[in-house]
């Protein structure tokens, strides 16, 4: 998609949403209050509001490969901070995908240098390798997105401010839309 062609869009955007709703972007000016934090992967097909169809403002979202929970990760303990202290969110959902590059990765060794520190934080996720020979990589996704409900149930931020904020566990099916509640 070329520059040109995203303007395009970006325009037609603006006319649709105000022919619905002539007082959206005044409203969503005045600030947001999103019901959910979602940590979702960053891969290019699973964007989360596009799949639920959440209108702006309801969804604060944070992305990474794999969606991890890392305590290491700055970015990501910032908008959990934010999400929980300011925004107040109700409900956190992590959401994997079938089909996820990061499990691939982690799970058949990827030795690229530039990846190692990141799927380090994915295969501490995943079962030993040597014991899940039969198992698919969307049950290991299945599987980080249970290990990462329950990283982030251990994240000191989530224990400071989370409590009484649901932490659910969600599975996207890139074959067929299909957003699963594990």
């Amino acid at each position: 998609m070329q520059e040109v062609e995203l303007r395009k869009n970006n325009e037609e955007f603006i006319q649709k949403v105000k022919d619905e709703d002539p007082a959206f972007f005044d409203e969503l000016k005045k600030g947001q209050s999103p019901e959910f934090f979602v940590l979702s992967c960053s891969d290019s097909r699973v964007s989360p509001s596009v799949i639920t169809q959440m209108p702006l403002g309801k969804m604060f979202v944070h992305r990474n490969i794999a969606n991890q929970v890392a305590l290491e990760d700055e970015s990501f303990s910032a908008s959990l901070y934010y999400a929980l202290k300011h925004l107040k969110v109700k409900k956190i959902i992590i959401k994997g995908h079938t089909d996820c590059g990061g499990v691939k990765a982690a799970w058949f060794d990827n030795d690229e240098e530039a990846l190692q520190g990141w799927l380090a934080h994915v295969r501490i996720s995943l079962p030993d390798n040597n014991e899940g020979q039969n198992i698919t990589i969307d049950e290991l996704t299945k599987v980080n997105v249970i290990k990462q409900v329950q990283h982030l149930k251990e994240h000191p931020i989530y224990k400071a401010f989370g409590r009484n904020v649901e932490v659910i566990g969600c599975l996207f099916h890139v074959e067929s839309g299909e957003l699963e509640r594990l």
